[in-house]
């Protein structure tokens, strides 16, 4: 059997993975390992490791990484402590394919261990842009220490083309979470205010907002102005935290404080990934700068403000709304954002992120590439200047 080792280090690229991982299984030629890193194992972003547990899967190692802070230096010094993790795992252990997801500074530990071993590596997502974080330069270097791609539309292989990949390396899969919504069950609106306290039925708005690692010096005036002009509003809002990245805390504490003095409002660690989309599904808008507003939101035709740079250059559908750091300008975005008249615009959106059937592609690939040098000498495909 072929093994494929899968590493996931936060809440965030599990739920992405939970097709794939169930479709591995599945599969009689190849048998799943799970290296499990991250925030997962942190008992301050809600221990989510437990979430891979209650999906009934069998977890294969548990790589510790994350130090107990967000400075740059403790960044740092969790990307080498992944490394040192990683490679002591690979110098017992080495998988037929290991397979890695976007660009979080966690995941990038495991392709630098696996390099030395020989091992190769499949990634998710690659070709993206987000010019305002630290991850932009993780995506395309796991993009480059990769040997097979799989991406969510076309011009994001044409991106990987541009960077001298083989084209044969190459699968437009779509995006992987695009299955699990299109098998997900979602929750009523009664569900929803049992589990949160937000009663959906009413205008609502969901808030996803990370640091902006290229803009850490200004988070404490991008959440203030986020924060006051939600308060202006006045409209009930439940905030998801934030990625474990420089400043995140500083956001958490602002989150509280806010739902403190609003108590219609409310923060939770890790809504879930079903939660997550029933949320999706049900609230007026969703605001901040989460890539699950860009990519999986067309799929409920959700309106979205995308605050800031951290998401510029993703392609983005026409439900979502791009404003700036400012007050009054995030104000004005929301308001259009939760017009009835502009959801109505709405009726017709389709996701051209996929169809919900990548995990399909990315299991024929994995099941049927070839191993061996080909696969793991890389060619630069030269491309003549225009």
């Amino acid at each position: 059997m072929r093994e494929i080792a899968v590493v996931t280090v936060a809440r965030s690229d599990f739920g992405i993975y939970l097709p794939l991982l169930k479709a591995i299984r599945a599969n009689p030629d190849l048998r799943l390992r799970i290296l499990v890193s991250g925030t997962h194992l942190s008992p301050e972003f809600g221990l989510t490791v437990r979430e891979i547990e209650e999906a009934g899967l069998e977890i294969f190692e548990r790589i510790e990484s994350l130090i107990a802070s967000d400075t740059p230096a403790a960044i740092a010094k969790s990307i080498g402590l992944g490394v040192l993790g990683f490679a002591q795992l690979f110098s017992r252990y080495k998988p037929d394919i290991l397979m890695v997801l976007g660009d979080r500074f966690d995941m990038l530990p495991a392709a630098i261990a696996a390099l030395p071993f020989r091992i190769p590596i499949a990634h998710i997502h690659g070709g993206e842009v987000t010019e305002g974080v630290i991850d932009e330069a993780i995506r395309h270097s796991l993009a480059k220490m990769s040997h097979l791609h799989f991406v969510a539309i076309e011009p994001y292989a044409q991106r990987l083309r541009q960077m001298g990949e083989e084209d044969w390396r190459i699968v437009v899969s779509g995006a992987l979470s695009l299955d699990l919504i299109r098998s997900s069950k979602l929750l009523s609106a009664e569900q929803i205010l049992k589990r949160f306290g937000i009663d959906v039925r009413n205008p609502s708005l969901l808030v996803t907002y990370h640091p902006v690692t290229l803009e850490v010096e200004d988070t404490e005036r991008q959440i203030t102005h986020l924060l006051e002009a939600l308060g202006k509003l006045d409209v009930p809002c439940l905030f998801t935290y934030p990625n474990a990245d420089t400043h995140g805390s500083f956001i958490i504490h602002a989150i509280e404080d806010y739902c403190q003095t609003h108590p219609q409002s409310t923060v939770v660690e890790n809504a879930g990934q079903q939660e997550y989309w029933s949320l999706m599904a049900r609230v007026s808008a969703m605001v901040g700068n989460s890539s699950s507003g860009i990519i999986e939101s067309a799929s409920f035709a959700l309106p979205v403000v995308n605050v800031g740079s951290r998401q510029a250059g993703r392609i983005r559908p026409r439900n979502v709304i791009d404003c700036g750091y400012e007050r009054d300008e995030i104000l004005q975005a929301i308001r259009q954002a939760i017009d009835p008249e502009f959801r109505a615009g709405l009726g017709d959106l389709s996701n051209s992120y996929g169809d919900g059937h990548a995990a399909e592609r990315i299991i024929q690939r994995l099941a049927t590439i070839r191993l061996g040098r080909k696969l793991l000498v890389k060619r630069f495909v030269d491309h003549p200047f225009s």
